[in-house]
Parts: structure tokens; sequence; C-alpha cells
């Protein structure tokens, strides 16, 4: 009987071990399971906050792509504006009338957030400006600008037109 006795207990801790070898088993196998999950998780996460990001740049680009458009159809008509009133008028009326739209519509393109390339007595940059004529000046340094014959327009750092100038030396 003793023996019988002996034979249970063991066998008890034989069964004991076995099923807390599988319960640990079971257990690093949940672990694993889970840093998975959580690994593709913060992966899916990262992926999430790039795709924002990406498209929140592109939805930028393409809003000041068409105001660019946009805008460029508009700026002949602001340069004949200019043009009129630069011009000697004996009607004072007329031409304050032609300089309160002028300013109107300055005021519609720097509330959309365009501005003017800065031309004379500047660099020459190739990205904001149009070489049309180039004249020799000892007084002005090299690639400067002397004079502007078009304005330029820029939204941010895309160029909308560039603008037209003479370079000196």
């Amino acid at each position: 009987m003793e023996e019988n006795l002996e034979e249970l207990e063991e066998k008890m801790e034989n069964t004991e071990k076995t099923e807390n070898q599988e319960t640990n088993e079971n257990k690093t196998k949940v672990e694993q399971d889970l840093e998975d999950t959580m690994d593709r998780l913060k992966r899916l996460m990262a992926e999430f906050d790039n795709f924002k990001k990406r498209s929140s740049k592109e939805r930028e680009m393409l809003y000041n792509t068409l105001l660019g458009d946009i805008i460029s159809a508009f700026l002949p008509v602001i340069d004949n504006l200019e043009k009129a009133v630069s011009v000697e008028t004996s009607d004072e009326n007329f031409k304050q009338g032609v300089e309160l739209v002028l300013k109107q519509f300055s005021d519609v393109l720097s509330s959309q957030g365009v501005q003017v390339i800065e031309s004379v007595g500047k660099t020459f940059d190739p990205e904001l400006h149009e070489a049309v004529s180039s004249i020799q000046d000892e007084n002005l340094g090299e690639k400067e600008i002397k004079e502007e014959f078009r304005k330029g327009y820029k939204i941010g750092n895309k160029v909308i037109r560039h603008a037209m100038v003479v370079v000196a030396n």
C-alpha cells in the first residue's frame, strides 16, 4: 500500500510538472502573439500618420496650384490697370477710380497669400526672374537687376509668374 501511495504521489508530481510546462508554453505563446499584435499596431499607426501628412501636403499643393492658375489669368488685367495708372490724364476722378480698382485687386491677391517678387536692386535669381536683356553698368554690381519690365508673383514658394528683368554686368 505504501508503494501505491508513493506511486500515486509520483504520478501527481509528474502530472503537475506537465501541466506547469503546458501553462508556461501557453503563456509564452500568448505573450509572443501579444508582442506581434502590438508591433503590427504600432506599424499601422505610423503608416497612417505618414499617410495623413502626405495627403495634407498633396492637398495644400493642389490648392496652391489651382489658386495659381486662377490668379495667373487675372495678372494681365492687373498689368493693364498698372499701365492705366501710370498714364497722365486730365481727369483726376477717372485716375482715382482706376487706382482704387488696382488697389482692390492687390488687396485680394494679398489676402490669398500672393506676393510680388522683389526685383529692382536685388540679385538675379533664375527661379524668380526671367532675364530679357543685360546691360553693362559700372554703378551696379554683378547680376544686379536694373529694371523690371513685368512684375512677378508667387504663392509661398511657388512662382506663378516670373518677373521680366534687365540684368546688369
